[in-house]
């Protein structure tokens, strides 16, 4: 091919090329603009669809259960630390003096009043006793004949026929001798006691202690002591309650915030019905009644004296054991209270979470005052109708959160609360009301 036919036709071809080009350019935007705008389009429609999903998995406020506060009678039990002792604690001892012969009991039986306990030779004292009888003979003979005398000698005073001073002799002589037989026949008692006091009796029922003294000892009346004995039926209970809490009973006994179950003794005694708790936790299974509260402060204890009498027919209860004395039956009246678990420490002491009418959270500090089956009592910070968070703190716990609160019904709360603090042994160790 010539230059001229070549160079012609690289210009067509050159032609040719930049047409098809611009056809081709305009179909690519167009196909690419499509391209671009069908991506766009499907994201808008998976942001519109993304949104809907997540409005509709959007998490409802937690659920929670709640109380509402209404004001009612509550128990009220007061508890403190005591301890038992015998309702009479008699020393044993001997009466006489003599060698020890026998002990005739089991250390640390239960014994009847009069029952034997030691013996003591009675040799010494049968031989005193029968001297005095002997004596008693003669001196009863002796008053027999003076009573002849006198006897004899009435008449014949009377007619003259003696002198007025054998007469008066005679009358004088009886009389010495009747004198001389009542003295004899006292010591004839006084021989018999103490031949009697050979045998060592139990002075009251009880249960006995150790033998201080073993057979054949020398009992003296400087060194008698034989034994102990304490009557553990019933039993005392020895307890302090502390100055602030009786004086705020009288008072509220005093303003009947506050009513007990009896009425308060001539002697000072509350009217409570008294519990005794063990060192196990058990409860003893017979109660008792206050029957002594002392005047005044014991300064070693900083409160007053006071004393609960429980029923111990076997003898379960001994002497000196350390035990928790419960005061039941009191009640307090018109009183606001909410399950424990209600109740959390805040930064400014105790509070709880109030459920607000729009159902959201609200702290509010409270004022406590004790407990009463599992609720505590609340003297501030809430009212009747008040909704207080029970369940479900850790579920929701910021101040104006929404929530949906699930009535629990007071007593339910309460019963379930109580169940939970009799299932954990600290219970019974926690402060009492007051």
């Amino acid at each position: 091919m010539n230059p001229s036919n070549k160079t012609l036709s690289t210009r067509l071809r050159h032609h040719f090329s930049q047409h098809a080009f611009g056809l081709e350019s305009s179909t690519v935007k167009a196909l690419r603009l499509a391209a671009i705008s069908l991506p766009l389009l499907a994201l808008a429609a998976c942001g519109k669809q993304d949104g809907a999903a997540n409005a509709a998995g959007k998490m409802p406020p937690p659920e929670v259960n709640v109380v509402t506060v209404q004001a009612r009678n509550l128990a009220v039990n007061f508890e403190y630390a005591g301890q038992t002792a015998g309702s009479r604690e008699t020393e044993v001892r001997a009466r006489i003096s003599g060698i020890l012969e026998n002990r005739l009991y089991e250390e640390g039986s239960r014994v009847k009043a009069g029952a034997v306990l030691f013996q003591i030779d009675p040799g010494t004292y049968q031989t005193q006793l029968a001297s005095a009888e002997a004596a008693a003979g003669v001196s009863e003979a002796k008053l027999n004949q003076a009573k002849r005398e006198l006897a004899r000698l009435t008449p014949l005073a009377a007619d003259k026929a003696i002198s007025q001073k054998e007469f008066d002799d005679a009358k004088s002589s009886f009389e010495a001798a009747d004198a001389a037989l009542r003295q004899v026949r006292a010591q004839v008692n006084e021989a018999r006691l103490n031949l009697g006091y050979t045998k060592v009796v139990a002075p009251i029922s009880g249960v006995t202690g150790i033998a201080v003294k073993s057979n054949g000892n020398l009992l003296t009346p400087s060194d008698s002591l034989l034994t102990t004995i304490v009557q553990t039926d019933p039993v005392y209970v020895n307890f302090s309650i502390p100055e602030a809490d009786f004086l705020k009973v009288s008072s509220e006994l005093g303003s009947g915030k506050i009513a007990l179950p009896g009425k308060r003794a001539s002697n000072g005694s509350l009217g409570f019905d008294i519990k005794v708790k063990l060192a196990d936790g058990s409860v003893f299974p017979t109660g008792g009644k206050m029957n002594f509260v002392s005047e005044k402060v014991n300064p070693a204890t900083g409160g007053f004296d006071a004393r609960a009498e429980i029923a111990n027919p076997e003898g379960s209860l001994r002497p000196g054991q350390f035990v928790r004395v419960s005061l039941n039956g009191a009640t307090r009246t018109a009183a606001t209270a909410v399950p424990q678990r209600a109740v959390i420490d805040g930064p400014m002491g105790k509070m709880v979470f109030m459920v607000t009418p729009d159902n959201k959270l609200a702290p509010r500090p409270v004022e406590l005052d004790g407990w009463s089956n599992g609720e505590w009592i609340v003297t501030k910070g809430l009212q009747n109708g008040d909704r207080v968070l029970v369940d479900g703190v850790i579920k929701a716990h910021t101040p104006g959160m929404t929530v949906t609160p699930i009535a629990l019904a007071a007593k339910d709360a309460a019963k379930d609360a109580a169940s939970q603090a009799s299932a954990k042994p600290a219970a019974a160790s926690t402060p009492a009301a007051h």
